[in-house]
């Protein structure tokens, strides 16, 4: 399941998210951003299981935004996770 969310708060724009069945990661992409940081982040994420990723990026803030783009990937994997549990 191929799932979108609209990033708030920070330079990207965008996390496009493909999860398995079983909410493991087959692909994300983070549109915006510093790309070197985003880049890696997806790299990192793939073949993770989604909750995995959440607990490790939930909550981390970049400058005092109270969100971050890894906080925002997180938000946006709870969401993916939702959706594909409904």
């Amino acid at each position: 399941m191929v799932f979108e969310y609209t990033n708030r708060g920070v330079c990207s724009r965008k996390t496009v998210v493909d999860l398995s069945d079983d909410g493991i990661i087959n692909d994300i992409s983070i549109v915006g951003g510093c790309n070197g940081n985003t880049t890696g982040i997806a790299k990192l994420l793939k073949g993770m299981r989604a909750k995995d990723a959440i607990e490790r990026m939930k909550g981390v803030d970049c400058n005092g935004r109270g969100t971050s783009c890894p906080d925002q990937v997180a938000t946006a994997l709870e969401a993916a996770l939702e959706k594909l549990n409904k």
